[in-house]
């Protein structure tokens, strides 16, 4: 579902070994064991006295938590550096509980996610019927090749239905996000249609889309789907949606829950003031959104937002991951935001989105910023399908 292309290519990218770690529960660790029980017990009232995350109403019935744990992380590729690394087995199961603790209670995942959906399952399960029924997942039903020739069959896409079931052992879906990969074969509108009636029948609460462009969707909306939530990436590196999305989602009520908020931590301090040749691009994400900081402008453009945003960051007392999240929070028709995890030492981080909003101001530096940049003129998703960016 991405395009593969060269890393920043432009600015002749050569990764090495070096990669930032920021780790809250390291950090308390290190101060009890060191002996500084002090700030061990600040660190702790503070992760205290953060806000919950709170939720957002996709439908009635349907309530999603404004940060949503994203587990593609959980589909392979994505270990990164091996001591932090809790992307598979029991570590992967555990970390869940304390992102619910936090409120984060959705889970994104799909079909084509490897173990993801398993391992959501396995998560659910092992908890209570009352505490399970407080967790939401959103998942995907995706279809490339010889899928999409089989869409357009009402088993075909039940047995797809039924599997994920299986996976997140549920009897029903909270909501199911379509993907089309190849717009060529029309069968799209088809699939969505069968997606309503299984819907009609229970197995789907509610039918979201993902990477589909206005056009496609509008297509789907006429025919009658009642798509109520479309997952697209959305950042201060990619502002896509503005071209048109984001309007038309305000007009037909569609919440939109962005991926790539934090552009697998391009948008965080971890690469304010580093060179390209500090960075180690050694998961699927790093791949992926640097291609998109190529797009964008290079780096030495990239650095320039970054020092942007970290001043309004120093103003809020919050880090940069905080700042780009919260300006994706604050855009027309955003429910909430998927923050990937590949561990849970980013919890109160997240939690501390919560504590500010951007006035005017952060608004307007911020907009200068990505001015000065190669701003996209295409649809959402429509460059990694071979398009154009500007």
């Amino acid at each position: 579902m991405m395009r593969s292309s060269p890393i920043i290519a432009s600015q002749h990218w050569q990764p090495s070994r070096r990669q930032a770690i920021a780790s809250t529960t390291a950090a308390a660790a290190w101060a009890s064991s060191s002996g500084n029980k002090i700030m061990a017990s600040s660190a702790a009232t503070q992760a205290a006295e953060l806000p919950v995350v709170p939720t957002a109403e996709i439908i009635p019935g349907l309530e999603i938590s404004r940060v949503v744990k994203g587990c593609w992380q959980l589909s392979g590729g994505h270990a990164g550096d091996r001591a932090t690394d809790r992307t598979s087995g029991k570590a992967a199961v555990q970390d869940f509980q304390k992102f619910v603790e936090a409120g984060i209670t959705t889970f994104d995942t799909a079909d084509i996610y490897g173990p993801s959906e398993r391992i959501i399952g396995e998560y659910l399960s092992s908890l209570s019927p009352e505490a399970s029924s407080k967790c939401q997942v959103l998942t995907k039903f995706c279809c490339f090749g010889d899928s999409m020739r089989q869409a357009n069959k009402l088993d075909f896409v039940s047995k797809s239905i039924n599997n994920s079931c299986s996976n997140l052992k549920s009897d029903t879906l909270d909501c199911v996000q379509f993907y089309w990969h190849d717009y060529s074969n029309k069968n799209y509108v088809d699939a969505a249609l069968h997606l309503a009636e299984l819907q009609s029948k229970g197995k789907i609460k509610a039918i979201g889309v993902t990477n589909f462009d206005v056009p496609r969707l509008a297509e789907m909306i006429d025919a009658g789907v009642p798509v109520v939530e479309n997952q697209i990436q959305y950042s201060l590196l990619d502002t896509r949606p503005d071209n048109g999305m984001t309007k038309y989602c305000e007009e037909k009520n569609i919440r939109i829950v962005p991926y790539g908020t934090a552009a697998g931590r391009f948008l965080t301090d971890a690469y304010f003031g580093k060179k390209p040749a500090d960075v180690s691009v050694n998961t699927y994400s790093l791949s992926k959104y640097g291609s998109v900081i190529s797009q964008r402008g290079g780096w030495e453009w990239y650095q320039d937002l970054l020092r942007v945003l970290r001043d309004v960051a120093t103003k809020h007392n919050v880090d940069i991951a905080e700042v780009s999240s919260r300006w994706v929070l604050q855009r027309p028709a955003v429910a909430a935001v998927i923050l990937g995890a590949r561990n849970a030492s980013h919890v109160d981080q997240h939690r501390k989105i919560f504590t500010f909003e951007l006035d005017n101001d952060d608004l307007a530096k911020i907009e200068v910023a990505l001015d000065t940049g190669i701003k996209p003129t295409s649809d959402v998703y429509s460059w990694e399908r071979g398009g154009r960016w500007a």
